[in-house]
């Protein structure tokens, strides 16, 4: 990739630099405005990137930014976009794993992330300033956030509340229904902790055929009782109306509905499956959401949206830019995944993992399902 320009299209030099917090900025008086096709997730997170990067970004030069909530299919909507010769997608927040398929099979853009993102603001460079794993060949991170398993306290006794992941895989002293995504995925990383597998083992124990068959074995277990989730909003909305009592979601949705919401809603942080999401770009779209892409990974920008939802930013500067909640005034620290008593028995989620073995696990969770 050649070394990115930023331009700034539209408002005086110093209100730019003034609201980006920036250096070495362009100005462009003649540049066009744009419309920009952003895939996200929708819900909560999608507003939080509307607060933190969109509204700023549209304030300060006068781009049009179109929200798509396609991220559940953003893979099989890249493939389905390139073989038609027609990708209308600019931008598109993808998790890791998929990003490692999109980037071999030629659906989305290399970057060079020293020259396309922003240094931190003491000039530390985006390949330090990042955290583990956050910069990938195509892929660059954004936020990281967790899988976990939430549940309605109103349907336990105060003296009997769940705190563990076993506890969502015992229906005699925990009864009710359970709603999971349906995928493999998470399902069977708790399965294998429920079992008694420790959090640090469980890939280990998934690469072997005795491992899957423990881990389906497991779900077995409360298969009867799971109502099968594919969209973000469900878990909250069937824990809401107490259709079900443990429901697996990702935490800022969780988040959202007890903040936000006033939800009677618990986190069983226990086994939490922590990850990273991001942004990349499809083939031949860079030029135009370079300069974008600069301003929504900043430091300033990746603190904002960390104030809308409890997602720990994916730089090391940004931390100490998120202090409060931006609307309810309460400490965001507890709500973060990588909070200390949180993160206890996390699971990093082993992307080049996923990235393997998804296809063949997912027929055979399909086929589960089925039986």
């Amino acid at each position: 990739m050649k070394q990115t320009h930023r331009i700034l299209r539209k408002g005086t030099l110093s209100a730019a630099v003034a609201l980006v917090g920036m250096s070495g900025l362009g100005l462009s008086a003649t540049a066009q405005a744009e419309t920009l096709n952003i895939v996200s997730w929708g819900g909560a997170y999608s507003m939080s990137q509307q607060k933190a990067y969109h509204e700023p970004w549209m304030e300060m030069n006068g781009d049009e930014i179109v929200n798509i909530d396609r991220s559940g299919n953003a893979l099989a909507g890249l493939r389905a976009q390139s073989q038609a010769g027609n990708v209308t997608w600019d931008l598109v927040d993808m998790l890791p794993a998929d990003a490692m398929i999109a980037c071999a099979e030629g659906l989305i853009e290399p970057l060079d992330h020293d020259a396309l993102l922003a240094d931190a603001p003491d000039g530390t460079p985006p390949g330090e300033d990042f955290v583990d794993g956050a910069l990938g060949e195509c892929f660059v991170a954004s936020i990281v956030y967790s899988n976990i398993v939430a549940f309605n306290t109103e349907m336990f006794p105060e003296d009997n509340q769940p705190s563990t992941i076993a506890d969502v895989f015992d229906l005699e002293n925990f009864p009710g229904k359970r709603t999971l995504l349906r995928k493999p995925i998470n399902n069977l990383e708790w399965a294998l902790v429920a079992d008694g597998v420790a959090p640090e083992d469980v890939y280990d124990v998934l690469e072997t055929e005795e491992g899957i068959q423990r881990a389906f074995a497991k779900l077995d277990t409360i298969k009867d009782e799971v109502i099968w989730w594919e969209e973000g909003a469900q878990p909250p909305q069937l824990l809401a109306d107490q259709e079900v009592a443990f429901g697996s979601a990702y935490n800022g949705r969780i988040f959202n509905a007890m903040v936000t919401e006033n939800q009677p809603f618990e986190i069983i942080w226990d086994a939490q499956v922590f990850e990273l999401d991001g942004w990349v770009v499809p083939t031949g779209k860079l030029d135009k959401v370079k300069d974008y892409l600069h301003f929504a990974t900043d430091t300033q920008r990746l603190a904002d949206q960390a104030k809308y939802i409890s997602y720990g930013p994916a730089r090391k500067s940004s931390s100490q830019f998120v202090s409060t909640h931006a609307e309810t005034g309460i400490e965001m620290e507890p709500h973060m995944p990588t909070y200390g008593p949180n993160f206890a028995t996390a699971i990093p989620k082993d992307d080049e993992f996923w990235a393997d073995y998804n296809d063949e696990l997912t027929q055979r969770f399909d086929a589960w399902l089925a039986q």
